[in-house]
């Protein structure tokens, strides 16, 4: 039918479960390869989608289909259908990443067509100059260590999270145990800290004596604080 848009609805069976697929203009999908999976039947819920991506999002490893089958109360076969589906459809549409099974799990990667503009992205990001008030936030921290966040703030006189959360990602900083007494998180800088600084160790760093107050008034100022 020439200029006419026709609909198609198609089933397959794989195993025990079906899959729906809705294909509008199937004389144009035949030709681009795009197909929408509309509905995944044999009983999976509607928001079963929904909640699987928002797993894979979050996982740094493969995770694997009885442990995402866990996580979404339903059964195993049920959930590898579901998993085909998804990256069938992130294959058809050509987003910039996919689902792709490795390892005995799945997980969502970036696609490799895009490698090199991620990798730019990358790079950027840890080139980047620190602020100043990362700077500062990063020499108390290596002259303090190992230092709780709070105390960090003590010291700068203003909240400090967002800037250490920084510092962790450059990898500058990274935790070191709890407080004993209060149970905060304790951080300390990193060897890639001491490598971009060119020192073997933080005992090397240069003395702060002429700049800064005696280390017990400055401890009596913190302590002072209550943090």
């Amino acid at each position: 039918m020439t200029g006419m848009a026709t609909s198609l609805t198609t089933t397959t069976r794989d195993e025990d479960s079906l899959l729906l697929v809705d294909v509008t203009d199937a004389a144009a999908a035949d030709r681009s390869g795009r197909v929408s999976v509309a509905t995944v039947s044999s009983g999976i819920p509607p928001e079963a989608r929904g909640a699987l991506e928002a797993v894979l999002m979050v996982v740094e490893e493969p995770v694997e289909e009885i442990a995402l089958a866990s996580a979404l109360e339903l059964p195993v076969d049920q959930v590898r259908s579901l998993l085909v589906a998804v990256a069938a459809e992130y294959d058809a549409e050509a987003r910039g990443f996919q689902l792709r099974n490795v390892a005995g799990g799945w997980r969502i990667f970036s696609r490799v067509e895009y490698a090199g503009v991620v990798e730019r992205f990358v790079l950027d990001g840890q080139t980047a100059k620190l602020t100043q008030a990362a700077l500062e936030t990063l020499a108390i921290v290596a002259y303090r260590q190992p230092v709780s966040r709070s105390r960090v703030g003590a010291v700068r006189g203003v909240n400090v999270d967002a800037v250490m959360r920084t510092l962790v990602t450059r990898g500058l900083v990274e935790e070191a145990g709890n407080d004993p007494e209060t149970g905060a998180i304790l951080y300390r800088t990193t060897q890639y800290f001491l490598q971009r600084i060119g020192l073997s160790s933080v005992d090397e760093l240069p003395a702060l004596a002429p700049y800064l107050p005696e280390g017990d008034v400055l401890d009596d100022l913190v302590s002072g604080s209550n943090l």
